[in-house]
């Protein structure tokens, strides 16, 4: 009786996705690998927006993700990883760029950030409902945008409004819509693992 007790208890105690692999070094460094790949992978479903320096992209969605099913540790790790190799060359930033030098790099600084918070928020439950992945989601995106706008406007001299038009507002539906699928896709692992667990 003990056993069938013990997983359930791991499931309320601060547990995130990736701590239901069985813990080693191995797979601490393959997650954060695996995160930072991911998120590079998503970032080339990228489209132009008209009037902006900024695409559309997957990445953003990735880096949430990643923060969340990881931890805060980790998803650091993953999205700091990403952000370096980027940074050094690697063409996986959006329209396969690198480089720091570019107007929409606050943005990956953002999601370097807003891993972190999320991931911490996950360790909390934040993952575990439809209405609070919801308001970890918003909160990612808010995270991304506080440091993703305004190092837009200082790398292109547009002024915050312009910022903010060229930079956060064309892409409100589609982070609603990102929103949704983890709405949908979070809570539903977790219901998934308790009725493995």
């Amino acid at each position: 009786m003990s056993t069938a007790a013990a997983p359930v208890r791991s499931l309320r105690s601060g547990t995130v996705l990736a701590d239901l692999i069985p813990s080693t070094r191995a797979r601490d460094v393959a997650l954060v690998v695996g995160g930072a790949v991911l998120t590079g992978l998503a970032a080339q479903l990228s489209v132009p927006v008209p009037g902006s320096p900024v695409p559309v992209s997957g990445q953003t969605f990735a880096a949430l993700l990643v923060g969340t099913a990881l931890g805060a540790r980790r998803g650091f790790l993953s999205l700091g990883l990403y952000a370096v190799a980027g940074m050094a060359g690697m063409p996986w930033f959006a329209e396969a760029s690198s480089g720091w030098s570019m107007p929409s790099f606050g943005y990956i600084l953002g999601m370097l950030l807003a891993a972190t918070v999320v991931g911490a928020l996950a360790r909390r439950g934040a993952d575990r409902s439809v209405l609070k992945t919801a308001g970890a989601m918003a909160l990612g995106s808010a995270i991304i945008y506080a440091v993703g706008v305004p190092y837009l406007a200082l790398a292109t001299g547009m002024t915050f409004g312009q910022a903010v038009a060229a930079g956060l507002v064309p892409f409100l539906i589609g982070d609603a819509l990102k929103a949704a699928l983890a709405m949908g896709a979070l809570p539903a692992a977790w219901k998934l693992v308790g009725r493995k667990g």
